[in-house]
């Protein structure tokens, strides 16, 4: 050897140069004893064995590769023929040990190209485990892996500006019988390279699938989607729904012509049984004759419990009515005492707590991650561009012609360099930690995390391939290439680091690092974005990054990290407005998705509390009766609608005040949606009683407070059917898994019942304040001015009950019309969706989603009962040679080829940890003198023999460390697995051993106090995920393959039967709900569905017709509620969900009281019957239900969060307008059609009061019936009657 190179200025690695008299150096294969011949000292072996240990650290994975490798340098260093292969080309004197010798600086190696390529193909696909990435990515200067070439390879190897070569090394890769370019006697070496799946001489094994291709097992491919269902090439559920309804229709006509026919029969067998009678206008009427045996049980069933509890609520309504301050006064206090707990409410704003449940899989797989792992560090990222700019063209002199984009200019890459500065010196006084704090107190910094300084903080950007450094992206030199001298730049230096991103120093004369000042490489997708076919000089968008450590809320530095956010978020908002600043960004800190949410709650509070006011206007105009201009401030009801108002507010505040006494949270789909579902069912009850009350006249003789029992007794029965019905149903959908729909269940279910109670208290009690007001004729708001007018002594029937009466119902029950209705009824969380329209958020994601190359990093997890130190147990996990063929990297490998939500193939602590071990890397060193005798040696310490040796020196301290050490298969005893573990988790990746842990492991290995690994995890890239149903599809296929994997690794001896391995990335616990969300669905809706249909039969007495009924309309609305959502692109989620089930709370109200109404009616027919309670029930129910929600659904149409838009606005309009379409126009058809038969109990009971009445008649001819008192109508049924 003749010193080091003079060419060359300060380089990674000595430059240690040949001299010229030692031109033929260097055995090419060891040929055994006596029969080796070579060139090469034992200094100069040494030498060779330091320049390729840096690459035998990431080759030597591939024995057949790190073998190729080594044999060219062999053949053109030490052969005895090396003069036939090599040409000098550059000599110069060089003092050395003060002689002067004669030092080759540069030479030609004349290599034939098949064995190039051969030596090339074999390390192509070797991989580097801790990025994913290829090991010719950093062997291949400019070009990366993808644009890799035998040449370009071996060009890069001979170039001594990379810092790596000691000398220029032209190497001529010639063709078979090329001669041309031939110096007089080279002939060209024309070796053998192995191939990558063949065994090396030296006892190496074949390389692993991940590192050689044609090693991989043939994989199947996944089955294909399966093709939709098509029939005579047209959707074939298309075909299938036309059938259907075909069939359906002409079900319903047979049905039309057997029921005519049945009916004419029955018609003829009545005539018998008529008797003629009088009615009240002495018009001759033919009525049926009903005897008792004619009376069915059911009968009888059904009028006893109406009877009951009509009887029950008539005297419960007057015992009420008749001390209305005392009930309004324990009503109160009953209210105030439970609203009380509303001091200990818990508000619940972590989505996870909302969506995820506790007992949930996902939560279950987050909850072991997060408390054996660092939670996923807190993202704080800066998207730029600079749209409209004009790109370049630069010619360069190392890399030819680039494209550079209008964003990609030095001018921008200075400000962005400036913005990174100006976060990261962001500075505050932090109370938590009684000091000034900044960036460095809360930043992740993998490869210093203990005493972390702010050079140590993981900033990812563009200006850290410049170390952060204006100097360094000013840097300017002359360079000579060829003959050819030019200027080279940042330009140059970017465009070899955007493409070599682990390089220590580029191939250009400027000579600077690619590694970011925080010690670790930076990817161009973390820098740039917005690229094509790795084009990244021509990329739309500048990316930067700031990691935070992710503490638990009570950890003090949580609101450190906080505050720095806020700050962060200060400064990018305040440079968005700057005027000098020559980008269009996105940005986003950890805390934004909470942010804009609590700030949209907060703008959109207004519009929820319009909402309620428009409610309450309407409610308050409706309830009046306004019979004469003078009596309109006597008739208005403003306080009873104010006092049904706050009967709502009241049931609701005391059951968020119940819950939050035995700490149940809330939250803010309770505080939006349950308001608004007991608004719809407390507004119907308080107009179907009012109402009730204005259409009823006082008997002679009969106080008030018995009238307003009476009315309550003839329908408070059917509040009581919608009431319990929803109740009932909400308790049952407490059952639910997801924790958000069980606590609405289960605040909605007490709020409908305290409601109900309430209204059968406090509002009858109003009633009653207000019924004496009103008879009294004082002015509502003027307690103490009277009117003269008298309230007329008749019914008030008001707008709509008139009008359904004589023109809507004779029209929807028309014999043609309704034929036209049942055919017609016959056919038919994203993120930013919690964002406001405004939000910043909301150009972050679309930027997010346009930009990004890469998505979020999963991890497979673990658990406690593998043996890793075994050999069978690495074997089942790494990716190396030697490995199984199916271990876990293995089979994560497959499914990066042969699925589509990989990124990148999964790092492997465990790959990386044997090639530490492994001598040829000489990262694993000890200290054979001194006072750390025995301990570990770092590779950036002094290599002065001996003070620290590779383990494979040393039989002193690790006898039993290596079975096969050179290009076998490598794996260390148990003892060494445990010893040198920490080691290497704890040793600092470096140009000397790119192999350490730390910073990419350290964090991966959990270990117990016994040494046991007790849980790991290998870090994977899915590709970018940019809706529900990408994330569910890589969940899913993640389980399924961490199940496979689980199985394979249970077979290996030494394995717990219990042992897991599970997937685990940030996203799983919010998109499992889609996992689930159909089954979820089906059983909260039928939970819903059942007590409806059962407290419907009870309550009626048994009457399973009307039970079916009612339960097959509300199904039509849900039903139909979902196609609308289709339609109308609202997702189906768990949000969709709560409202689903609110869906079918409203839809009762639509549709109960119309059936009882129905069922209680005695007119002759079904559709008479069916005109009657549309008209009677149907304009309580529509001014009840339809008109209250519509003006305040409407308003929030104003709201500013998607979500209140999406799932409030939107998907509640459907629910009112399909439960208006069901209850009020589908369900009075079809009772007409199907609905039960007439109760003959109650006719029987009617006949016989006739009787009665007649008999009395006859012996008091003077005196005048007292029961009819509605005379005012004949259509109409009595009172009495429809008891």
């Amino acid at each position: 050897e003749c010193g080091r190179n003079p060419l060359l200025g300060p380089t990674l690695i000595p430059p240690i140069v040949p001299c010229l008299n030692y031109s033929k150096v260097c055995p090419i294969l060891d040929r055994g004893e006596n029969n080796t011949y070579a060139c090469c000292s034992i200094k100069q072996l040494t030498s060779l064995e330091t320049s390729l240990t840096l690459s035998k650290v990431v080759l030597i994975r591939c024995p057949s590769c790190a073998e190729n490798f080594a044999h060219l340098h062999c053949i053109t260093t030490c052969s005895p023929n090396q003069s036939q292969t090599v040409k000098v080309t550059k000599v110069m004197n060089v003092t050395y040990l003060g002689r002067e010798k004669e030092a080759v600086v540069g030479y030609q190696a004349f290599i034939n190209a098949s064995f190039a390529e051969g030596a090339f193909q074999s390390c192509k696909n070797v991989r580097i485990p801790a990025t994913g990435g290829f090991a010719v990515g950093t062997m291949c200067g400019r070009y990366g892996a993808k644009l890799c070439t035998a040449q370009r390879w071996y060009d890069f190897q001979g170039d001594s500006s990379n810092g790596l070569a000691p000398l220029d090394i032209d190497f001529r890769l010639l063709k078979e019988g090329d001669t041309t370019v031939l110096p007089e006697g080279v002939i060209p070496y024309s070796g053998t390279a192995l191939k990558c799946n063949e065994t090396t001489p030296s006892g190496g094994q074949v390389c692993s699938c991940q590192d050689c291709q044609e090693s991989c097992p043939i994989v199947p491919p996944p089955p294909p989607p399966s093709d939709p269902l098509r029939l005579f090439g047209v959707d074939g559920f298309f075909i299938i729904s036309v059938i259907l309804f075909c069939l359906l229709v002409l079900a319903f006509l047979v049905f039309l012509i057997v029921s005519f026919m049945l009916r004419s029969k029955q018609r003829k067998s009545e005539e018998k049984h008529k008797t003629k009678c009088k009615d009240q206008n002495s018009n001759d009427v033919t009525q049926q004759v009903i005897y008792p045996s004619e009376v069915t049980c059911t009968d009888r069933i059904s009028l006893a419990a109406h009877s009951f509890l009509s009887l029950l609520f008539q005297r419960w309504g007057t015992f009420i009515a008749s001390y209305p301050l005392t009930v309004i006064l324990v009503a109160t206090a009953i209210v105030v005492a439970f609203s009380v707990g509303l001091k200990s409410i818990e508000l619940t704003t972590d989505p996870v707590e909302l969506w995820s449940a506790p007992s949930s899989r996902a939560r279950k797989e987050k909850d072991f991650h997060d408390t054996y792992f660092d939670p996923f560090f807190r993202t704080n990222q800066v998207i730029l561009t600079a749209p409209g700019r004009q790109g370049h063209i630069y010619n360069s002199l190392l890399f030819g012609q680039q494209n550079f984009s209008g964003l990609v200019s030095k001018d921008l890459v200075i400000q962005l360099l400036e913005l990174q500065k100006r976060i990261q010196n962001i500075e505050f006084w932090s109370d938590d930690l009684n000091s000034t704090a900044s960036l460095k107190d809360v930043c992740f910094a993998p490869l210093n995390p203990s005493n972390p300084s702010l050079t140590d903080c993981a900033v990812n950007s563009l200006p850290q391939y410049f170390q952060n450094s204006l100097d360094n992206i000013n840097a300017k030199v002359n360079m000579t290439e060829l003959g050819v001298t030019k200027e080279v730049d940042w330009r140059d230096h970017l465009i070899y680091c955007l493409s070599s991103p682990l390089s220590f120093k580029d191939i250009t004369d400027l000579g600077m690092s690619c590694m970011a000042d925080y010690g670790a490489p930076v990817f161009p997708f973390l820098a740039v974005g917005g690229y094509e076919n790795d084009d990244y000089t021509n990329a739309e968008a500048f990316i930067l990054t700031f990691s935070l450590n992710n503490y638990a809320r009570d950890n003090p530095k949580f609101k450190v990290a906080m505050q720095w956010e806020k700050e962060f978020l200060r400064i990018v908002q305040e440079y968005q407005k700057d005027p000098a600043c020559n980008f269009t960004f996105a940005y986003m800190a950890e805390r934004s998705l909470e942010d804009e949410i609590n700030r949209t709650t907060a703008e959109d509070i207004p519009i929820f509390m319009i909402s309620y006011a428009v409610i309450f206007v309407y409610i308050a105009v409706a309830l009046g009766e306004y019979s004469s201009w003078k009596r309109i401030l006597v008739d208005s009801k403003v306080l009873v609608g104010l006092g049904g108002i706050l009967v709502v507010g009241c049931s609701v505040l005391a059951s968020m005040g119940f819950y939050s006494w035995i700490g149940i949270p809330s939250s803010l789909v309770i505080l939006q949606v349950v308001p608004f579902l007991v608004l719809a069912v407390g507004a119907d009850n308080i107009f179907i009683f009012v109402l009730e009350y204005q259409r009823d006249v006082r008997r002679p003789g009969e106080k008030r407070e018995e009238q307003i029992g009476r009315v309550l007794g003839n329908v408070a029965p059917s509040m009581l059917l919608c009431s319990l019905s929803e109740s009932v149903c909400f308790f049952l959908g407490a059952l639910s898994t997801m924790p958000a729909v069980r606590t609405f269940a289960l605040y909605a279910a007490l709020a409908v019942v305290m409601d109900f109670v309430l209204q059968m208290t406090a509002f009858v009690a109003l009633l009653s304040l207000d019924a004496r007001r009103q008879d009294s004729n004082r002015c509502e708001l003027l307690c103490c001015v009277t009117v003269s007018t008298q309230r007329p002594n008749k019914p008030n029937e008001g707008f709509l009950r008139p009008l359904m009466r004589k023109y809507y119902a004779p029209v929807l029950l028309n014999c043609y019309v309704r034929i036209i209705v049942v055919k017609l009824q016959i056919v038919g969380l994203d993120q930013e969706l919690a964002m406001p329209k405004d939000s910043y958020m909301l150009v972050y994601f679309e930027y997010l989603y346009k930009y990004f190359e890469v998505g979020v990093p999963v991890y497979f997890v673990t658990r406690k009962g593998y043996n890793f130190t075994s050999v069978e147990g690495m074997n089942g996990v790494c990716s190396s040679v030697g490995c199984d063929q199916f271990s876990l990297t293995q089979k994560i490998q497959y499914n990066y080829l042969t699925q589509s939500y990989l990124a990148i193939p999964a790092n492997s602590w465990v790959d990386d940890f044997i090639d530490w071990l492994n001598p040829g890397s000489k990262c694993c060193r000890l200290y054979t003198i001194g006072p750390n005798t025995g301990k570990f040696c770092s590779a950036n310490e002094r290599e002065d023999y001996p003070l620290c040796v590779t383990t494979h020196f040393i039989t002193t301290f690790s006898a039993p460390l290596l079975a096969v050490w050179a290009y076998g298969v490598l794996r260390p005893s148990v003892e060494d697995f445990n010893r040198f573990l920490p080691d290497f988790l704890g040793n600092r990746p470096d140009l000397k051993c790119a192999k350490g842990g730390l910073g990419a492991y350290d964090t991966a290995v959990v270990r117990d106090e016994s040494g046991e690994i007790i849980a790991s995890r290998f870090m994977a890239y899915h590709i970018p995920l940019t809706n529900s149903q990408e994330y569910t599809a890589a969940l899913k296929t993640a389980r399924e393959l961490a199940h496979n994997i689980t199985l394979g690794m249970r077979n290996i001896s030494g394995t717990s039967p219990d042992f897991e391995v599970f997937p685990y990335t940030v996203t799983y616990v919010y998109y499992e709900q889609y996992l689930t969300i159909v089954p979820e669905g089906l059983f909260n809706i039928s939970m819903c569905l059942l007590p409806t249909f059962l407290v419907c039969c009870l309550l009626l007495g048994l009457d399973l017709c009307s039970g079916l009924l009612n339960l097959f309309t509300i199904i039509m609305i849900v039903v139909d509620t979902v196609g609308v959502m289709t339609l109308w692109g609202i997702d189906y989620n768990a949000v969709a969900l709560i409202n689903l089930v609110t869906a079918v709370g409203i839809s009762v109200e639509f549709v109960s009281h119309m059936t009882r109404s129905f069922a209680l009616s005695t007119k002759p027919t079904h559709a008479e019957r069916a005109m009657e309670a549309t008209a009677n029930m149907g304009s309580a129910v529509f001014a009840g239900v339809a008109m209250t929600n519509l003006p305040g659904i409407l308003v929030l149409a104003l709201a500013k969060a998607q979500l209140i838009q999406m799932f409030f606005f939107r998907l509640n309009l459907v629910i009112t307008l399909l439960g208006m379409a069901h209850g009020l126009i589908f369900l009075p058809v079809l009772l007409s059609y199907f609905g039960p038969g007439v109760n003959k109990a109650v006719l029987l009971q009617l006949q016989q009061a006739k009787s009665k009445a007649s008999k009395e008649l006859e012996t008091r001819s003077n005196v005048g019936p007292t029961y009819d008192n509605m005379s005012y109508e004949d259509s109409e049924t009595k009172k009495g009657q429809r008891l």
